[in-house]
């Protein structure tokens, strides 16, 4: 269920909330494969299904980034901040990639809002921890920290 916010006072209200989970999205061969061509990261674990069969994780694995950028995917399915004129990534505090997602994986988002500060008249920066969940998993597939400003 998505977790909606209007106003500054709601998100500074919202440290501890927790957030989630998203629905399940797969990260399947092809999207590996477009994240490959658009970095230009062709190591064989990720885009090389025959070698990789044979290698550390018995298939190929997405790119940890490519793990890291499908938060913006899942986002908007744990909050909206209706009331902001305008809302931006300000970066990240902290990013693990603790287990692999091999290819076909279904994963999903759970969050925490770690914290919020206002950042100038007008703006509140909200900082949120995001875990990525492998579905049959123990150990989730990313966890970061992000920021984001909301400027109302």
């Amino acid at each position: 269920m998505t977790q909606a916010y209007s106003s500054a006072a709601e998100l500074k209200a919202a440290v501890g909330q927790q957030l989630g989970p998203s629905s399940w999205a797969v990260l399947d061969q092809v999207r590996i494969d477009h994240f490959a061509e658009a970095t230009g990261d062709h190591q064989w674990i990720h885009v090389d299904p025959e070698r990789a069969r044979s290698g550390p994780f018995g298939g190929t694995i997405a790119h940890g980034y490519l793990t890291l950028s499908v938060i913006n995917r899942f986002l908007p399915e744990l909050m909206t901040v209706s009331g902001a004129t305008m809302g931006v990534n300000y970066g990240l505090d902290k990013v693990r990639f603790p287990a692999p997602v091999r290819a076909g994986s279904r994963i999903r988002a759970r969050a925490e809002v770690l914290g919020a500060e206002d950042v100038g008249p007008s703006a509140v920066q909200l900082k949120v921890r995001v875990t990525i969940e492998i579905e049959g998993g123990d150990k989730p597939a990313c966890v970061a920290d992000t920021l984001s400003r909301f400027f109302f």
